[in-house]
């Protein structure tokens, strides 16, 4: 692949991934109210979503699913009744902070453990049932394809796993810093309004992804 190609493609990837949107205000929102153990947990699960999308696009599903309105509106109905629960079992949730980074050894390794896997898959499936992301991968992957390289399909792959790495790294870094305010915001209000606001965009997302 050439490498102006690949430069131009992951300083495109960084100014796509920063932009404020959905997934960095969730992780945003997720690293302040919880921490940011969840906050890269929540990273984790949306980005490897990218690599569904990615195979998707590289093996042309994508074309199927934007000529097929059925199997388009069922995942995008899917998709849309995940957040919208998503948005229901976040109302349940006692507005408050998240655990504390310093707890017993045993009962924290435990408890992180089967927390950051149960956040890390509902990112991922807030990523993968949302049809528009295989669009948007199958209009900006081969934009940055190298017609004289190999095999087209790896090449979409191989951009796929940079646009992944760079996401994840970046959606950390906003999970570590806004995860740092956790300890200094004590306000009983301020939790209750993030709680609420989190409630608003998984909800707004849900009726979006419905109507567009």
């Amino acid at each position: 692949m050439d490498i102006n190609l690949i430069m131009s493609f992951l300083g495109a990837s960084f100014l796509l991934t920063i932009m404020p949107g959905p997934d960095n205000i969730l992780v945003l929102t997720e690293s302040m109210t919880k921490g940011k153990r969840n906050g890269i947990a929540l990273s984790v699960g949306l980005c490897s979503g990218v690599l569904v999308h990615t195979m998707i696009a590289a093996t042309g599903l994508a074309l199927l699913i934007q000529n097929s309105k059925v199997a388009f509106d069922m995942i995008k109905y899917l998709g849309a009744a995940y957040l919208l629960y998503l948005a229901y079992l976040t109302w349940q949730e006692e507005a408050g902070k998240g655990e504390e980074e310093a707890e017993d050894s045993n009962s924290t390794n435990k408890n992180s453990q089967f927390s950051f896997f149960k956040i890390a898959r509902t990112g991922f499936f807030m990523n993968v049932l949302n049809p528009k992301v295989s669009l948007f991968f199958l209009a900006f992957l081969p934009q940055f394809i190298d017609k004289d390289g190999f095999n087209i399909t790896i090449q979409l792959v191989m951009l796929g796993l940079m646009f992944m790495v760079q996401a994840l790294v970046l959606f950390s870094l906003i999970a570590i810093l806004s995860g740092q305010l956790n300890k200094y915001l004590d306000s009983p209000k301020f939790w209750i309004y993030t709680k609420y606001t989190k409630i608003v965009i998984l909800t707004v997302l849900a009726v979006f992804l419905v109507i567009a």
